[in-house]
C-alpha cells in the first residue's frame, strides 16, 4: 500500500469516527516513514469531513465530540514524531468558558478543530475569571480571544471580559469571538464582540478567516 493510500485511510477512518482505524492508520503511516505534517494534514482533512458532515445534518453533536477524542488520541501516536519545524503555527488563540459557566462541550470541540488546523491554543478551561482572560491576551498575545457560554445566566460575563480588556487598553490588539447557546447575533455585538459563533464548527472557521485577513 502506498503512501497515498494510507494517508487516505488515516483521512476516511477519522471521517466515519472509527476509534479503532484511526490511531491503527496513524501507526501504519509513521512506519511507513510518512511525515508527521502529512499525516497531520490527513487527519485535519478528516476533521474537515466531519465538519462538513455536521453542517449538512449528517452528523450531530455526539459525533462532532468523538471525532474530537479520535483525534486527541491519533494525535499522541503522530507526537513523538513532530518536529519544531514540521508544522507551522497558523496562529494563536486564546479561549476559555466565562467565570460561573461549567460546561465545555462546545469549547473542547474548537480546541480540537483549530489544533487540526495548526493554531497554537491556549484552553484556559471554564468558570474562567476575567482577570485570567486579560493576563492570557496580555502574555500570549493572541490574534483571537474564545469566549464561551452556556447558561443565560453567564453570558453577561463576555461583556465583563470585553471591558476589562477595555480598561487595560488591550481590546484593539485581539479580535473577540463569542459562542453559547443563548447568544445570537445581535446579542453578541451588545456585549460588544467582533464575531458570533453559531456552534463549535462556524467558531473555528471565523477564527481561520480572521487570521488569514490579519
Amino acid at each position: 500500500m502506498g503512501n497515498k493510500e494510507v494517508l487516505e485511510r488515516v483521512a476516511s477512518s477519522l471521517a466515519s469516527i472509527d476509534f479503532e482505524a484511526t490511531p491503527k492508520a496513524c501507526n501504519e503511516a509513521v512506519e511507513a516513514g510518512i511525515s508527521a505534517k502529512e499525516i497531520i494534514g490527513a487527519l485535519s482533512k478528516g476533521i474537515d469531513i466531519v465538519g462538513k458532515k455536521f453542517e449538512g445534518g449528517e452528523y450531530f453533536l455526539s459525533e462532532l465530540i468523538m471525532a474530537g477524542e479520535i483525534f486527541r488520541e491519533a494525535q499522541e501516536v503522530v507526537k513523538p514524531h513532530i518536529e519544531k519545524r514540521d508544522v507551522e503555527s497558523s496562529g494563536r488563540v486564546v479561549i476559555g468558558t466565562v467565570r460561573g459557566d461549567l460546561h465545555d462541550i462546545g469549547k473542547n470541540i474548537v480546541v480540537t478543530l483549530l489544533k487540526a488546523e495548526g493554531f497554537e491554543v491556549t484552553d484556559l478551561g471554564i468558570n474562567t475569571l476575567p482577570e485570567r482572560f486579560v493576563d492570557a491576551v496580555r502574555r500570549v498575545k493572541p490574534a483571537v480571544l474564545g469566549l464561551s457560554a452556556l447558561l443565560r445566566a453567564t453570558v453577561p460575563e463576555m461583556g465583563v471580559v470585553i471591558k476589562e480588556l477595555e480598561k487595560e487598553k488591550l481590546r484593539n490588539k485581539v479580535k473577540v469571538v463569542v459562542g453559547g447557546l443563548p447568544l445570537n447575533e445581535e446579542y453578541a455585538k451588545g456585549l460588544g464582540a467582533d464575531y458570533y459563533a453559531k456552534d463549535a464548527w462556524s467558531g473555528a472557521e471565523i477564527v481561520k478567516k480572521v487570521v488569514g485577513a490579519r
